[in-house]
């Protein structure tokens, strides 16, 4: 048996940089993607948003299942996440860093274990500990008749 799961989505582009996302095999709706002006209309979140939402979400979640492994209860979690962009070597925008604050609704001291939750609780995030130590990518592009016109794997 593999350690391994899978999940897929699809894109379709709608107009200009306007994307319909769909989750494939779930029951959610599809989300819009847009660039900002001047190349689109802020007709939903851009890929650099989308990806501060996941670590800021990601690490809240883990925070939170931390915490509920100690038997905690804790009331609502908050997070206020920032992201930079810069341009590389290159001059080619990138996500230069990230800042995600997480925001307790209890008083520590009402938390149990809250030290050992908060040593742990980074470890079991997803998305941020794979952004930060690098994910292979494989891309492919491929014609309108399924040819392969390109492909390129790197990262991790």
């Amino acid at each position: 048996m593999s350690d391994e799961l899978g999940f897929e989505v699809s894109l379709e582009q709608v107009e200009d940089f306007e994307f319909r996302v769909r989750f494939n095999g779930t029951a959610l709706d599809d989300l819009a993607t847009d660039e900002p002006p001047p190349q689109g209309h802020n007709a939903g979140p851009n890929p650099a948003r989308l990806l501060l939402v996941a670590v800021a979400n990601c690490l809240t979640a883990s925070l939170l299942f931390s915490l509920r492994k100690f038997r905690n209860s804790p009331g609502p979690l908050r997070a206020q996440a920032r992201a930079r962009l810069g341009r590389n070597a290159e001059q080619h925008w990138r996500v230069t860093a990230m800042e995600v604050d997480l925001h307790l609704a209890d008083a520590a001291a009402s938390l149990q274990h809250l030290d050992r939750a908060l040593a742990q609780f980074e470890d079991f995030c997803v998305v941020t500990e794979s952004v930060r130590t690098g994910v292979t990518v494989a891309v492919r592009v491929l014609d309108a008749e399924g040819r392969l016109l390109h492909t390129n794997t790197t990262g991790g």
